[in-house]
């Protein structure tokens, strides 16, 4: 049968808890990527250390770091993290937004697929959005630099607004008025 797997933990806590100026990046980063909680933000960030970690141990290797630096630089050119050929100095300058820009639910927004990111999250969430023809529900999805274009809806939907909602009030004078009119008929 064998031993149960001992599961690692993909997002690391940061290590003072309440510190003012983090947690305002934080609920800033949050708000701006749509994110649903800091975890995810967290997984983002534990990404990055992991790839500025392996970076810092090839550079202290010297000529043979540099010749091994070379996979990690393909993988972040595949990933669509870096756009050109860089150096392995230049992986430590990522940040979280680097990461996070390659979230499916931001791809999404930026392709003008929704409006907002929770509209790009619902969208994805309920699976009306396709990578490559397949559907994926997951927001956090990497997207590679090769599978950007092939961001698409699965199934047709229109996200626009239909006039009589715009044109509605607060106090639903609108609905008020169409009861009327049906009454009438």
């Amino acid at each position: 049968m064998g031993d149960p797997r001992k599961f690692s933990n993909i997002a690391e806590t940061p290590r003072k808890v309440w510190n003012n100026e983090r947690i305002r990046e934080e609920s800033l980063l949050k708000k701006e990527y749509g994110l649903k909680n800091t975890r995810e933000l967290w997984v983002a960030s534990t990404k990055l250390k992991k790839i500025r970690r392996n970076a810092r141990k090839l550079l202290s290797l010297g000529e043979q770091g540099e010749i091994a630096g070379q996979k990690i630089i393909a993988k972040l050119r595949r990933l669509g993290i870096v756009k050109k050929q860089i150096k392995l100095e230049e992986i430590l300058g990522l940040s979280v937004r680097d990461i996070l820009e390659r979230r499916l639910q931001t791809i999404v927004v930026r392709k003008g697929l929704a409006r907002t990111q929770k509209q790009a999250r619902q969208l994805i969430v309920h699976g009306f959005i396709a990578v490559n023809g397949k559907r994926i529900t997951i927001p956090s999805y990497i997207v590679t630099a090769q599978e950007e274009d092939t961001v698409t809806y699965f199934k047709p939907i229109d996200i626009n607004l239909p006039a009589a909602a715009t044109n509605s009030t607060p106090n639903n004078e609108s609905t008020d008025e169409a009861k009327q009119q049906a009454q009438a008929e």
